[in-house]
């Protein structure tokens, strides 16, 4: 369940205005999953797309949003502080002021969330959390999510009423493919007033540091990901030497970071991130349920185990019995070979 669509029958699409909170990269491009967000609002609805995103807006960056299906522009000068959830959750209650949107999307990452349960909140409105598929059908929007470890799916209808706009987190692989509107004209980017919330206003971020896991690819929105498990006896060079070629993220289970061997921010599972690659590889990964809850939406699962009866086989399309430390050089040369 990782594909956001629109019906085509009638009422297949919103009439109203739609919008999305663009992230942006420590360069300061829209984010993959931010451009996803875009996409999928296109589909959604015939009416305004419209992107707000914090800080000033640059023509590759407009160009960009256009091309996701933008049909406004919308920055806000947060003065550097849209990390903080609640004065990007304020910037979101003053553009649904502004737009008056149908839904307004934002990312299901652990500040997307915060910002959707707080706007929400403030909107006096309704908040669907870590959406991973999203359609209009007769007329009204159905938000679905995968539940109880992801052995359910259940699917609500989400209204907007007058001066309720509903907020979605919607998961970042959810909205991978979508319609483009390349070659549509960029609109002037408007300016944004935010009032800063009392609340908002009292946090101030000191610092903050990327950890080694998050070195590369982001995990919640990457297509290749390498996930280490007990079976690697906490040897992070051995991961990075599959990962870094395949320009894959790097993940972990529970038991990985219990350890010690790698930060608590690249868990994968139901206490962790909830990934949805096109390519997942679980090294020396069991297979508890506790992870597999988390890569539910993965299409392609490739296990490399020493255990042949660990439960990861059952999920595996392609299963490798034996240890990682012999198995993984060999896939890495075999690797190097084919790409010359």
């Amino acid at each position: 369940m990782s594909e956001i669509t629109s019906e085509t029958a009638p009422g297949g699409r919103l009439d109203a205005p739609v919008l999305v909170l663009v992230d942006r990269t420590g360069e300061g491009a829209p984010t993959g999953a931010g451009l996803g967000l875009v996409s999928t609002a296109r589909g959604l609805t015939a009416g305004d797309v419209v992107a707000l995103v914090a800080g000033d807006i640059d023509s590759d960056t407009a160009a960009a949003l256009t091309a996701a299906g933008a049909t406004r522009l919308l920055t806000a000068d947060l003065g550097g502080r849209e990390t903080v959830a609640a004065v990007a959750a304020d910037a979101v209650v003053a553009a649904v002021g502004s737009v008056a949107p149908a839904v307004a999307l934002v990312g299901a990452d652990y500040r997307g969330k915060e910002i959707a349960g707080r706007a929400a909140v403030l909107l006096g409105s309704a908040c669907a959390s870590d959406v991973g598929d999203l359609r209009v059908v007769d007329g009204e929007l159905h938000a679905s999510k995968l539940v109880l470890s992801g052995t359910w799916s259940t699917t609500m209808t989400v209204s907007a009423q007058a001066d309720h706009t509903p907020v979605i987190s919607v998961h970042p692989s959810a909205a991978a493919s979508a319609p483009s509107a390349a070659g549509s004209d960029v609109p002037a980017v408007e300016a944004l007033e935010v009032p800063l919330s009392a609340e908002a206003a009292a946090v101030k971020v000191v610092s903050r540091e990327v950890g080694d896991a998050a070195a590369g690819p982001d995990l919640s929105e990457a297509q290749r990901v390498v996930v280490m498990g007990r079976g690697t006896d906490g040897d992070v060079t051995l991961v990075h030497s599959l990962a870094d070629p395949l320009d894959a993220a790097i993940g972990a289970t529970r038991v990985a970071c219990d350890e010690g061997w790698i930060e608590r921010s690249a868990q994968v599972g139901q206490t962790g991130v909830s990934i949805a690659p096109s390519l997942y590889i679980g090294l020396g990964v069991s297979g508890a349920v506790h992870h597999t809850s988390g890569i539910q939406g993965a299409g392609t699962i490739v296990a490399i185990c020493d255990d042949s009866e660990a439960p990861i086989f059952e999920m595996a399309d392609y299963g490798v019995v034996g240890d990682v430390a012999e198995v993984v050089p060999q896939l890495v040369e075999e690797l190097a070979r084919l790409r010359g």
